[in-house]
């Protein structure tokens, strides 16, 4: 399962979901994945917050938090995923919904891979072919 922003960023939050970390505690942290996309996204987040204890704070928690994923679980986007792309910014063009370039990637490095995303954002990932899972919400 694919990780995306918002679901990793929740756990930095003054008050973390607790329906998500409910959800994440009950999944098995060997089959999820981080985009590298994603952690470009996350660690942007941190360059762009100024110096300071919050600061302090994200770095120590995104580090300790990646390290589990920097063998084999950070996801590139690769050349075989560009088809995916093409074929995922192409269809929601025509249906009158573009979609963000970072989505579009993270939706293709999901689909060649068979997996789902895990999102807040459903909505931005709808019509791209994948499977949404919202940890926000109870499972149904």
């Amino acid at each position: 399962m694919i990780l995306n922003t918002n679901v990793i960023s929740e756990f930095v939050a003054a008050e973390p979901s607790r329906a998500v970390v409910d959800w994440f505690s009950s999944v098995p942290e060997d089959g999820l994945y981080v985009p590298a996309i994603v952690k470009a996204e996350i660690l942007l987040g941190m360059e762009l917050l100024p110096d300071g204890r919050r600061k302090s704070i994200l770095e120590t928690f995104v580090e300790n938090f990646l390290i589990p994923y920097e063998q084999g679980r950070i996801l590139p986007f690769e050349t075989a995923d560009a088809v995916f792309y093409a074929e995922i910014v192409s269809r929601r063009k025509r249906m009158g919904r573009p979609i963000v370039g970072v989505d579009a990637q993270i939706a293709a490095i999901a689909l060649r891979r068979g997996l789902p995303i895990a999102t807040r954002n459903t909505r931005d990932f709808a019509d791209c072919g994948v499977t949404l899972i919202n940890p926000w919400e109870p499972a149904s």
